[in-house]
């Protein structure tokens, strides 16, 4: 019976659900928060992502994965989604999906990128670019269940405009350290010199390998390697180095 259970529940976050977009908001010049009704949706767990498929009229179909962005809530769910100029989905999403629109989603999906609140270690939060949203499900998923687990984040992003979620991480969220960082233009008299995460970056703006924290490291393939190697020569853990990368595609 437990294993009927079990494959029943499988079943049905693989199984593709029609969704409609309820609101939208823009995150940045490029991203926008897209929050959509899932009915039956089951609950998801911080870092887990959704299956989105969109089917033309002519019957073409294309699909991508999407970090959640918001803490479990009910049938709603937010998808933040940065628009890539050559991109097949995320321009349509972006620009053209209405309140009301509907759109396809399986999931969620994933079990090894994922925050739970009972985890007593501290975090460390390593971003780049919309990296961050999956991250940011963490974070919201923390102050809502208000746990007091200690989260340090560090957000590599090419320039200010880019920033995503800026009010609301300008907002005082006591036990979370914010570290940010920019490869392209800064603010006026940032301290940082413009450039990529270095080692440096991460040990003063991270915890101490000693402290055991787990870290989750999210971004394009480049950024990922790039965090993940420092990390492991900083002398964390490679087990405790769980890592989510995404691809060109939009």
């Amino acid at each position: 019976m437990a294993g009927a259970a079990v494959s029943r529940r499988l079943g049905d976050r693989l199984r593709w659900k029609t969704a409609r977009l309820t609101d939208r908001r823009a995150e940045s010049e490029v991203a926008h928060t897209l929050v959509l009704d899932v009915p039956d949706w089951p609950g998801h767990l911080a870092g887990q992502h959704i299956d989105l498929r969109l089917t033309a009229q002519d019957g073409y179909s294309t699909q991508r994965s999407y970090s959640l962005a918001s803490a479990t809530d009910g049938e709603s769910v937010e998808l933040t989604v940065q628009r890539v100029e050559d991109g097949e989905v995320s321009p349509y999403l972006t620009e053209v999906l209405a309140v009301g629109d509907p759109v396809e989603l399986r999931g969620p999906i994933g079990g090894w990128f994922v925050w739970r609140p009972e985890q007593p270690e501290p975090v460390l939060l390593v971003g780049g670019g919309s990296g961050l949203v999956p991250l940011m499900a963490m974070i919201r998923t923390r102050r809502a269940v208000g746990s007091r687990t200690p989260f340090r984040l560090v957000y590599s992003v090419r320039s200010p405009e880019y920033r995503l979620f800026v009010p609301e991480l300008r907002q005082d969220d006591p036990g979370l350290d914010k570290t940010y960082l920019y490869t392209r233009s800064t603010p006026p008299d940032w301290p940082r010199p413009l450039g990529h995460v270095t080692a440096t970056d991460l040990s003063t703006a991270g915890w101490p390998p000693d402290f055991e924290p787990t870290c989750y490291v999210c971004g394009s393939t480049g950024f990922v390697e790039r965090a993940a190697g420092l990390l492991v020569a900083l002398g964390h853990h490679p087990g405790r180095i769980r890592t989510e990368r995404f691809g060109p595609s939009g």
